[in-house]
């Protein structure tokens, strides 16, 4: 909840941004139009869940929905498929591991550019692993993006499906990286001993933070006393039901979930004043969620313990828990790394090298980013989780 650049002006860019083009300033100005005759129904406020959700997501509106660039150099962030390989070499291994276990398929939800899915399926089928990939994707241009990319590998569109809904019934591998950062968030603050919940009122031409009619929402766990007055930070209330349904159909195999995040008591930590919430455009990062509605991606870290007090609720067995620098280790990179090394030249090998760097130095995202694996049966581990499990943390 901080100052905005010019208060009520969304299209008010710090100086040396880059613009919008017209067509997109257009959507976004159609979007804004429209919350703002909701917020006008609902009576002057909505909770900011609901205005993260719609800026995300509103059908041909939001930002996932509207058809714009979000992945990579071209667009609003990179993610760690399309940093290096070596990072689908990795999830591949328990990927594998599953598959030999408990047959069946992958399940990935969100799957962005479709670059990850595209290396999974190159490497499972290298290792005779072929198997049906199922896409839980409700982006229309999304669906769009990773049919592109994966019509243009080897194995084609053979065996991938997109889905609106996960299945009934299924075997296998559940997977979602960087999909609970963008899963709406509630944001609040502590005044005077209480916590307050902070959504969203009409400002300008756009938008502000308005505090929330009567007592607003809490989760049971926080307790205002524990924190300092004026800190700030955010929940999902969502995160339970969705894990419920993405996971509802799982007979046999695991849920593997990768982000950036911390458990609970790092998470809400007295010294981590004013939260999480981010919003990256054009590889600028900033707190500003107001700016830019549709144009710009949101997300906020994850409270880990929450994930697996939602996974525990949906009668999943909550078995692993690392960072993404261990869960890479475990799962090989090194041997990964020397077997690309021997396909590729020198610069080629350098780069290889560099992008292991940034996928694992504590610096970089090697201990921000985090792995849960959240089981379906025994709670035996796969590689990832083997050699460092920092369950006592959440």
């Amino acid at each position: 909840m901080n100052a905005r650049v010019r208060e009520g002006d969304p299209w008010c860019l710090p100086a040396g941004w880059p613009p919008p083009v017209a067509a997109a300033r257009r959507v976004s100005e159609r979007l804004v139009a429209q919350l703002q005759g909701e917020i006008e129904a609902a009576g002057g406020w909505i909770g900011f869940d609901r205005y993260m959700e719609s800026v995300l997501y509103a059908p041909g509106l939001g930002y996932y929905s509207a058809g714009a660039r979000k992945f990579g150099a071209a667009g609003d962030f990179v993610t760690a498929p399309e940093i290096s390989p070596l990072f689908v070499d990795c999830l591949a291994e328990t990927a594998a591991w599953v598959l030999r276990r408990q047959g069946g398929g992958i399940l990935e939800i969100g799957a962005g550019s479709g670059v990850l899915a595209a290396g999974l399926r190159r490497r499972l089928g290298e290792l005779g692993l072929g198997c049906d990939y199922a896409i839980l994707e409700t982006s229309a241009s999304l669906r769009q993006v990773q049919a592109e990319t994966l019509a243009g590998t080897e194995a084609g569109l053979a065996g991938v499906t997109w889905l609106d809904r996960p299945p009934a019934a299924f075997r296998g591998l559940v997977l979602a990286n960087e999909v609970l950062d963008a899963l709406p968030v509630v944001c609040f603050r502590v005044e005077r001993g209480q916590v307050r919940e902070y959504g969203v009122g009409r400002q300008g031409a756009g938008f502000g933070w308005r505090p929330a009619p009567g007592a607003g929402r809490c989760p049971d766990w926080l307790e205002a006393g524990d924190l300092p007055e004026g800190y700030a930070s955010e929940y999902r209330p969502m995160l339970g039901p969705w894990l419920a349904t993405v996971t509802g159909g799982l007979e046999a195999g695991g849920a593997l979930l990768l982000d950036y995040g911390y458990g609970r008591g790092e998470y809400y930590h007295p010294q981590r004043d004013g939260g999480t919430l981010m919003c990256h455009y054009r590889h600028r990062a900033h707190p500003d969620p107001f700016l830019l509605p549709g144009l710009q991606d949101l997300t906020a870290h994850v409270d880990f313990t929450a994930v697996a007090e939602a996974a525990s609720a949906a009668g999943l067995a909550v078995a692993g828990y690392t960072t993404q620098l261990h869960y890479l280790m475990d799962s090989g990179i090194d041997r990964h790394l020397q077997r690309r090394a021997g396909a590729v030249g020198g610069a080629d090998y350098l780069r290889l090298a560099q992008a292991a760097k940034t996928l694992m130095l504590p610096g970089e995202m090697g201990e921000r980013f985090k792995a849960i694996w959240l089981a379906r049966d025994d709670g035996t581990l796969p590689p990832g989780f083997r050699g460092k499990n920092f369950l006592h943390l959440l």
